[in-house]
């Protein structure tokens, strides 16, 4: 595909099976009706049930994660090398969660990885499959540009690291905030089109360092203060889009605002 003289580009994509771990970076993804098949599958839940948040686990940020949708199988590799590679369909025990102030279906998936977590977390912890793909995420595509991490790198006074946001597209070749001026905008971005959204809250998440889940930046004190509080209140950095039409989008596409 032949880019376009001074289009934004994909820059770096960033996916992750289990919903907290490490992120994985490929070189390309299959958008479908509800995101990408093999990101945010899988997310973690302690012994009563209760999902754990990002914002207050920083642990899971260690540990790697494959899915094989095909063979159904789940994949997790841990700091000191160790796999542990079990079935993905998970059994008959079922739990609740709520995301974005919407409940979620789930259930368990077992496996011998259990103990190993508990170890790492100091209580138990499960993995849960949610019945619908998608379902523990806001939105099925998250945008960011190198233009609002170069402006916020001016507040650190160093480079900051896009994927402490944990975003699913970085793209290159934006001013600072463009991707802000898209709302309700639809863009083709490689094979596929999507309707920009609204803006991101961000949480505490983005204050940890993306490989070690230490503490190590004040993002959202930066960000609120060369930005401000959103009319809700809230510290918005990067924006949401749903998914027009599914197709394929690699590293080095155009996004084309239509």
């Amino acid at each position: 595909m032949e880019h376009l003289r001074g289009m934004p580009i994909v820059e770096l994509i960033s996916v992750t099976a289990v919903k907290c771990f490490a992120l994985e970076h490929p070189e390309s993804v299959e958008l479908t009706e509800h995101g990408v098949p093999q990101n945010r599958c899988f997310a973690l839940v302690d012994g009563e049930g209760s999902r754990l948040r990002s914002s207050l686990t920083s642990w899971p940020i260690v540990l790697r994660a494959g899915y094989d949708a095909d063979a159904e199988r789940l994949r997790i590799v841990f700091p000191d090398g160790t796999v542990i590679e079990e079935s993905a369909l998970g059994n008959a025990e079922r739990v609740e969660l709520t995301y974005a102030d919407r409940p979620v279906q789930a259930r368990v998936v077992t496996g011998a990885w259990e103990e190993r977590l508990a170890r790492m977390a100091g209580h138990p912890v499960r993995i849960v499959r949610p019945d619908v793909h998608g379902s523990v995420l806001s939105a099925p595509v998250t945008l960011i540009s190198d233009g609002s991490l170069e402006r916020l790198g001016r507040e650190a006074g160093a480079a900051v690291d896009g994927r402490r946001f944990r975003m699913l597209f970085t793209l290159a070749g934006c001013r600072p905030h463009e991707e802000d001026e898209w709302e309700g905008r639809l863009l083709r971005i490689g094979e596929a089109v999507i309707r920009a959204g609204g803006p991101v809250d961000r949480c505490a998440m983005t204050t940890r360092d993306p490989d070690t889940g230490e503490r190590d930046l004040d993002t959202l004190g930066l960000i609120k203060g060369y930005r401000g509080l959103s009319e809700g209140r809230t510290i918005d950095f990067g924006v949401y889009a749903d998914i027009v039409r599914p197709g394929v989008v690699s590293v080095g596409d155009t996004v084309e605002p239509l």
